[in-house]
């Protein structure tokens, strides 16, 4: 990582203070990686350098940061759409993470006195709406896998996995990291979301028999994950998704088009429309 005190220190604030998660903290680092050598090209602090990811950025200090104006901040933007190409709502993130970082150094430690990004026009991200399953398709993805060829305690798992994704709404992340312990008597469930924070997702009728068909199955190991895999370990994100594609493929679904992140956004669209 960069070996400036104030981006580590920013970095450290942000796990340890703010609670955000480990993908977070990266997206942070390399987004002000980009910023800290937009600014020391633009400023002619890096001449003789010609690759810009060469650029070195270790060096970085409070006073080439309070240097940096609204007009530079707005150059940084015209820099990520020309030369990174990048869309406005990745442009919209990297901008975020560089005002979060201004606001550390001017309002939590003080040491810059005056913040650029105070006010500044952030990029227009267009409104869409999210790519998800229709109510058959969601039912012709689950009677693909009731159908499939495969072992009876992996169709088992796959079908309660794919039945939570359609019912629950959770994340990738989130589903991998179930444990038997987390499940509740209440049929509720605590999961690890985003940023670390634990959340309760109540269990329908359809997810709580789908879980405990599988769980009739599920090899009896000391391990605490709920979903296992073949090597009888905790299924990984990867895994998971290779999976959910295979049986997309086999339903008929374009996976170009359709993904694991969209059966997130079906959930909520079928507790919408049907409740």
């Amino acid at each position: 990582m960069i070996n400036s005190n104030l981006i580590d220190d920013f970095l450290d604030y942000m796990k340890a203070t703010k609670g955000s998660s480990d993908n977070t903290i990266r997206e942070y680092y390399y987004d002000l990686r980009i910023f800290v050598r937009f600014i020391k090209r633009r400023k002619n602090l890096a001449e003789g350098i010609e690759n810009f990811d060469d650029i070195p950025v270790e060096d970085i200090t409070p006073e080439i940061l309070e240097s940096v104006t609204k007009q530079d901040i707005y150059a940084y933007n015209a820099f990520l759409e020309r030369e990174r190409k990048i869309s406005n709502r990745s442009k919209f993130r990297k901008i975020s993470s560089v005002r979060s970082f201004y606001n550390y150094l001017y309002s939590k430690i003080e040491v810059i006195k005056k913040n650029p990004i105070i006010d500044i026009d952030m990029p227009k991200i267009e409104k869409t709406l999210p790519v998800c399953l229709t109510l058959d398709e969601s039912l012709n993805l689950l009677k693909t896998i009731e159908k499939s060829k495969m072992k009876l305690v992996y169709k088992k798992r796959d079908y309660a996995i794919v039945t939570l994704f359609l019912n629950c709404g959770m994340r990738l992340s989130e589903l991998s990291g179930i444990n038997i312990s987390h499940l509740k008597e209440d049929n509720t469930l605590k999961v690890i979301g985003k940023g670390n924070k634990e959340r309760t997702i109540y269990l329908n009728e359809a997810s709580v028999y789908a879980i405990q068909e599988y769980l009739k199955l599920r090899p009896q190991i000391e391990d605490d994950a709920l979903f296992l895999s073949m090597r009888e370990q905790r299924m990984s994100n990867r895994s998971i998704q290779h999976m959910i594609e295979k049986h997309m493929k086999n339903s008929g679904l374009d996976t170009n088009k359709y993904s694991v992140h969209k059966l997130r956004h079906t959930a909520a669209t079928l507790l919408y429309e049907y409740g």
